[in-house]
């Protein structure tokens, strides 16, 4: 295995972290490697305590190196909220080398000149995605690299967010000892994995449903259209059982894993268990029929307000259906309640690589897919992002990241990328 060629995505999310370790080969991505962990830290997709945030994403990045056998050094950071603004840009500038042949200067040039704009104090830009470069007038290029030309133009989409919330995610990867190298809007990386080409040209809906919140994104010509967020998930189908069963919620959860179904239709009043009341020793039994009609009454609410923030952004109709991921998609039942409440096509998306076929990795293999064509576009350099052995003893890990820390200290005046960008953050 080439180190050089290793990718590492955090996908931080309100009830699980998710670290995904990538080997791309050939532009073909493998999964190496995966890291969960409980997110204890976070509430309705925002952090609340750091600390605890921090030691999440350690026991998740410890889990992937014990997997690889490898230290991780760096890792792609997903994010998503409404806190997140997409704006259109456009830039040009004229093509400098002698022979007029287009390189990974002028890309560069015309994508900085794109983001020269007026962003209020409170937010920062994250990152840009071309839609289309134009040459000489042509248009309609993905890469104009060894192109010959006199003038470069790009159109695409300033991404900007809060820097609360970003300086936030940050400093826990930072803290849990690791560099960012680089920041990728969650919508759209899920996008790129979850949805097809088709989709994406004729009008879709990505709907994310998590553990804390759900995530609505419209794609339209190829390119993400809108995002939102609504601040309901899989936790509050948790809390709404828990409240049901008169149960703890922990043995909520279990049960909803365990015997959720999502279509009251459909459930087996003969699927039979046990739940312990709260504040006695007593079990009482209850079968699947009693908490599909609770599950039920829960998920048709978030497709509703998912619905409506559709809506919101402008759109009645879309050609290409819906189509649902996230930790939630697990439970039986979710597809076909959604097509009652959209009358459209739906689709569950669920990454096709082993050892995550699941709807909960969608966004973190996402990353890992999208950061890497978004560098090879932009000429940004993300690799590598693990390095030696890992440590076998938690304390000679700590230690050992110390001694790389400073070993590293002296070269990150020469670093480049966004890890350098918001280096200040934390100076």
């Amino acid at each position: 295995m080439n180190n050089s060629e290793v990718l590492v995505s955090l996908d931080i999310g309100t009830s699980k972290i998710k670290v995904i370790i990538g080997e791309v080969m050939n532009d073909s991505l493998n999964i190496i490697g995966v890291g969960t962990a409980n997110s204890n830290g976070m509430k309705k997709g925002a952090i609340v305590d750091i600390d605890q945030t921090v030691n999440s994403i350690r026991n998740a990045v410890e889990q992937a190196e014990r997997m690889v056998g490898m230290h991780i050094d760096s890792v792609v950071v997903g994010i998503s909220g409404n806190h997140v603004e997409l704006t259109p840009c456009h830039g040009i500038v004229a093509v400098q080398s002698e022979n007029r042949e287009i390189n990974n200067e002028d890309i560069a040039r015309v994508i900085d000149g794109a983001q020269v704009m007026s962003i209020p104090p409170e937010r920062e830009i994250i990152d840009v995605i071309p839609k289309q470069f134009i040459v000489d007038g042509l248009d309609e290029i993905t890469d104009p690299r060894g192109m010959i030309g006199v003038r470069l133009e790009m159109e695409g989409t300033v991404i900007t967010c809060s820097k609360t919330v970003l300086h936030n995610i940050l400093k826990c990867v930072e803290r849990a000892n690791l560099q960012v190298a680089d920041i990728c809007l969650q919508p759209l990386a899920s996008g790129s994995i979850a949805l097809s080409d088709d989709e994406k040209n004729l009008g879709v809906a990505l709907i994310d449903i998590g553990g804390g919140c759900t995530t609505v994104s419209v794609f339209e010509n190829d390119h993400i259209a809108g995002t939102r967020m609504v601040a309901l998930g899989g936790d509050n189908i948790t809390k709404d059982l828990s409240m049901g069963l008169r149960t703890s919620t922990a043995e909520a959860e279990e049960i909803k894993k365990d015997h959720g179904h999502a279509l009251y239709d459909e459930a087996q009043e003969d699927e039979v268990f046990q739940a312990t009341i709260i504040g006695s020793n007593q079990k009482e039994t209850f079968n699947q029929l009693q908490i599909a009609d609770i599950i039920e009454a829960r998920l048709e609410e978030i497709y509703a307000y998912a619905e409506r923030e559709i809506r919101k952004m402008g759109y009645r109709e879309l050609p290409g259906g819906y189509v649902l991921t996230g930790g939630t998609m697990k439970m039986p039942g979710v597809l076909e309640l959604a097509q009652d409440v959209f009358q459209a096509n739906v689709r569950i998306a669920i990454p096709d690589y082993i050892g995550v076929r699941e709807p909960q990795y969608t966004a973190g293999v996402g990353i890992l897919q999208f950061a890497y064509r978004n560098a090879k576009i932009q000429g940004k350099d993300l690799f590598p992002s693990i390095s030696g052995e890992v440590p076998q003893a938690k304390p000679k890990r700590a230690k050992k990241q110390q001694n790389h820390k400073e070993e590293t200290k002296e070269s990150k005046k020469k670093e480049s990328g966004i890890a350098n960008f918001f280096k200040y953050f934390f100076d």
